[in-house]
C-alpha cells in the first residue's frame, strides 16, 4: 500500500464522519451517494462500497442507481463483515443500509472514530410509514443527515412514503415501479 501523507493528514486532522442520505423509493438517494463518491475520488481519497447481499435487483457486485449509474461494490451478509474487509481506505460508502443489522451503528461509529467519512443511504421507512431497519439509529448519530424527497406520482407534491402496490404484509419486499410507488402524505394516507 502506497501511503500518502498529505491524504492521511487531510482526513485524520478533521477526524472521521458520518453522513447519512435518506429518503423514500425513486428520491435519488443512490445517486447522491454517487455524487458524493465521485467528489471523494477527485479529492483522490480512496473509496469502499459495501451492500447487502440480499439486494439483487440490478447487479451483485455494484450499487446501481435508477437512472443505470454504476459502482463496484462488495456485497456482505452482516455489517461485522465491513470491519473485516476494510481496507484502510478513506471513505467508506454503505448502499441499502436499511436492510442491515443492528449493528451497522456500531460498525459506522468504529470506521469513523479511525477517522474514516462513512457515507450511508438508505430508506428512512419502510412501505407502512414505519421507521425502518438501522436507520434511525444511524440518523441519531451521524454529523449529517440529507433527507430526499421523490414526486408523488399522484399529484406531484414531494413524496416521503413509498407506496406498496402489491398486497402482502413481509417487511423486505425488493421490486421497482412494478412494486412501489412514491406518494406524499395525503396520497399515501387516502
Amino acid at each position: 500500500m502506497v501511503f500518502n501523507e498529505d491524504i492521511f493528514k487531510r482526513v485524520t486532522e478533521t477526524g472521521g464522519s458520518i453522513e447519512v442520505v435518506c429518503g423514500s423509493m425513486f428520491s435519488g438517494k443512490t445517486e447522491e451517494l454517487m455524487r458524493r463518491l465521485n467528489r471523494a475520488r477527485i479529492a483522490k481519497l480512496s473509496v469502499q462500497i459495501f451492500k447487502p447481499k440480499t439486494d439483487i435487483r440490478y447487479d451483485e457486485n455494484a450499487i446501481v442507481s435508477h437512472n443505470s449509474q454504476s459502482f463496484p461494490c462488495v456485497s456482505i451478509d452482516n455489517s461485522a463483515s465491513i470491519l473485516l474487509l476494510y481496507n484502510d481506505e478513506h471513505v467508506v460508502a454503505i448502499d441499502e443500509a436499511q436492510f442491515f443489522d443492528a449493528d451497522l451503528p456500531e460498525v459506522c461509529n468504529t470506521l469513523a472514530n479511525k477517522g474514516v467519512r462513512v457515507i450511508i443511504a438508505g430508506l428512512d421507512m419502510d412501505f407502512k410509514g414505519r421507521p425502518f431497519g438501522p436507520m434511525p439509529a444511524l440518523m441519531a448519530i451521524a454529523e449529517s443527515v440529507t433527507k430526499l424527497h421523490a414526486v408523488c406520482v399522484r399529484c406531484g407534491n414531494p413524496a416521503l412514503n413509498s407506496y406498496r402496490l402489491i398486497p402482502g404484509e413481509e417487511k423486505i419486499l425488493l421490486g421497482e415501479t412494478e412494486t412501489y410507488e412514491p406518494r406524499c402524505r395525503s396520497c399515501y394516507n387516502s
